[in-house]
């Protein structure tokens, strides 16, 4: 009984990681590169300077540049820039035209350190990976659904794979290279046990996130079916006073951030609202940044009179059980991370792509072994093998085709951001097409021969078409674009490497066959 139980395991764990095995490997590998989504944007959009100035001055600026282009508004909204996202961005919304209705939304970027307008190329940058991550390019909620569902999944085959290795941890310290699939499952063992703990963690957390969303029947019965009531009471509006009708003078608002400070133990403002900025009850929000701790606060804010400065309120303190969602969600985020640990984060989560991918490796291999003498390949198999190819080498062949294309669409071209994405999925669809022309072998290593060309030739795509190459990069501590340009000829390099590593295999292989194919011939004359 008990090795049936073990064989029905492995038989979950199996069936479960073929099945959404190839969705897995983008939302996890998308999700990995999400870690420097902040990064990846402003490599995406150089014309942003970098500049090192402080919050309050930034916030002078932005507010000197509002009240001139926007006195008339209903609401301005700012985002300071940090470390990581060196723009200072400034929207307002402008009054309505009809009561009842909202007004249109303009958003402009300024330049840190004189206030005046940076006109960035159109992209969607870093959060295109963090969107399709959790929404798959999938209009909501679908795209969140079956992300969760997939999650869902996930955390199954890691408990059942969990239950099926009873020597997992001996398992973790053996690998035996050149053998073949005994290779790629002692791979498989390694990267699952190694960082098993972010595996569930990662998992799990992202089934914390959108638990509302997939058991609402508490939500339900508790709240009467009035679902809007149950996020009113988790996620309290702030209380700004209505407009008075009379114009008033608004104060300055860097001295805000100081008393914001003071009243988060030192927690940095992440974005401000000022609500009726030139009338007599013009209020100001300041919203938490969420890059200081690990818990998220949801809608941590403290409220002032825009024209005395008084405080007028504060965000309640959060419940426990939010508190709890909270913390699942911060490390799930990781926004707190530093430089370092973001890394950790960024390798742990490839480790998990990784343990993905063999797995896929793993089934399709051991069922082509059956079929090896009769060289006919099923229909199924041959389907697992063309998804496999498309799904791994396709998407990291998709990936460098969306950076390329930031930098070689016009940069005042029309729905340029949206073209960007279109190449991204245009080069995932060709790299499907080849891998069903070219069959198994010499398909992976001429997609990741061009993944390894491509990888490697966008720093010299960046020095062609923007002045922020290497030297200068690096010259001017712009670690962010240097790293970028650095990552990629690194994972350029590795491919090539992946490349090479197949191609060789393949010929000694062939070698192998041929040689022992005399003596075969000769034990069956004797």
């Amino acid at each position: 009984m008990k090795e049936g139980f073990r064989q029905a395991m492995a038989w979950l764990h199996t069936w479960a990681g073929l099945i959404f095995g190839w969705l897995l490997f983008a939302i996890f590998l998308t999700g990995t590169l999400a870690y420097f989504k902040d990064e990846i944007s402003h490599w995406m959009q150089p014309e942003i300077p970098v500049r090192s100035v402080s919050s309050e001055t930034s916030l002078t600026l932005a507010q000197d540049y509002l009240a001139q282009h926007a006195a008339g508004a209903s609401r301005w909204s700012i985002d300071l820039p940090d470390a990581r996202e060196p723009g200072l961005s400034v929207r307002w919304q402008q009054t309505p035209a009809k009561p009842g209705t909202r007004g249109p939304f303009t958003e402009k970027l300024l330049d840190p350190q004189t206030g005046d307008e940076v006109r960035g190329r159109d992209t969607r940058g870093g959060d295109f990976f963090y969107r399709f991550h959790f929404q798959l390019q999938m209009p909501f909620p679908w795209g969140r659904w079956l992300s969760t569902i997939a999650a869902m999944v996930m955390f199954v085959a890691l408990i059942s794979g969990i239950i099926t290795h009873k020597k997992i941890f001996k398992d973790f310290f053996t690998f035996r290279p050149r053998k073949g699939q005994r290779s790629w499952l002692d791979g498989h063992n390694a990267v699952g046990v190694l960082v098993l703990p972010f595996h569930l963690m990662i998992t799990y957390s992202s089934l914390v996130i959108f638990m509302a969303m997939v058991m609402p029947a508490s939500i339900l019965s508790s709240y009467k079916g009035d679902v809007s009531a149950f996020y009113d009471e988790v996620y309290p509006a702030s209380n700004t006073p209505e407009a008075a009708g009379r114009p008033g003078e608004l104060a300055p608002l860097a001295p805000l951030l100081e008393r914001a400070r003071e009243q988060w133990s030192g927690g940095r403002v992440g974005r401000l609202t000022v609500n009726n900025p030139g009338d007599a009850n013009a209020s100001v929000v300041l919203v938490r940044d969420g890059t200081d701790r690990v818990v998220h606060e949801f809608g941590s804010a403290l409220t002032f009179d825009g024209v005395t400065g008084q405080l007028l309120g504060t965000t309640p303190k959060q419940a426990v059980a939010m508190a709890i969602a909270g913390s699942f969600y911060g490390l799930h985020m990781g926004h707190f991370a530093g430089p370092v640990l973001r890394w950790l984060y960024f390798i742990c989560g490839l480790a998990s792509t990784a343990m993905i991918g063999t797995g896929l490796v793993i089934w399709l291999g051991k069922r082509q072994l059956k079929h090896a003498k009769s060289g006919v390949m099923p229909f199924e198999l041959r389907l697992v093998e063309v998804l496999n190819i498309a799904s791994m080498s396709g998407l990291m062949l998709a990936v460098a085709g969306f950076f390329w294309a930031n930098r070689l669409l016009p940069v005042g071209m029309a729905g340029r951001a949206d073209w960007e994405v279109n190449s991204f999925f245009i080069v995932w669809g060709l790299s499907v097409l080849h891998a069903m022309v070219r069959r198994g072998r010499a398909a992976w290593i001429e997609q990741l021969a061009l993944a390894a060309l491509l990888f490697c030739a966008v720093p010299l795509l960046n020095a062609l078409s923007t002045p922020h190459h290497l030297g200068v990069s690096l010259a001017q501590g712009d670690w962010a674009m240097a790293g970028f340009d650095l990552a990629c000829l690194g994972s350029g390099l590795f491919f090539a490497w992946a490349a090479w590593k197949m191609q060789h295999s393949g010929q000694v292989r062939r070698v192998s066959r041929e040689r022992a194919r005399p003596i075969t011939l000769e034990r069956e004359a004797n």
